[in-house]
């Protein structure tokens, strides 16, 4: 099977509907969900949150930080996106834009690990996503499954 067709097992849906359950109790909306349209990030998103509708860029597919910065810059009027993807891309975006003066003990954390379903939320200096640079970031919230339910880290040999 190739990686882009892979999907997830049993434990990665139970890590992706614990974490789309804090999403709805955290609170947080966007205006726009941009998506890898790998099989894997399909199915975390059914499972973590199936009322919403991505659009699915075929950029976002193993996408570095400048892929997912430039993807980001194309937001529109969007106030708020969420971006799905794929690590390292992802962790290494969070490394790109918060700076190390907006180090804080959640990023700490994103440093450590940063695996699938995680759930990351930064607050950007930017008026328009057309300015979106490195360094304008803080991250406010990181969850990660096994954050909620500590049988889903790491298995011990």
């Amino acid at each position: 099977m190739r990686d882009f067709d892979r999907g997830l097992n049993a434990r990665g849906v139970r890590g992706a509907k614990l974490i789309g359950e804090h999403i709805r109790q955290h609170g947080v909306r966007w205006d726009l969900l941009i998506a890898s349209p790998a099989a894997r990030v399909q199915r975390t998103l059914e499972a973590a949150l199936p009322a919403l509708s991505p659009h699915y860029d075929k950029r976002l597919y193993l996408a570095d930080a400048d892929t997912l910065l430039e993807v980001l810059r194309g937001a529109g009027d969007a106030d708020s996106v969420l971006i799905a993807g794929h690590n390292p891309g992802l962790q290494d975006l969070l490394f790109a834009l918060v700076p190390p003066s907006e180090e804080n003990d959640l990023f700490d954390e994103a440093s450590i690990k940063f695996p699938t379903a995680s759930f990351a939320v930064l607050e950007l200096a930017i008026d328009d996503w057309s300015n979106l640079a490195k360094e304008t970031g803080k991250l406010v919230h990181f969850a990660r499954p096994r954050d909620l339910d500590p049988t889903l880290g790491p298995e011990l040999a």
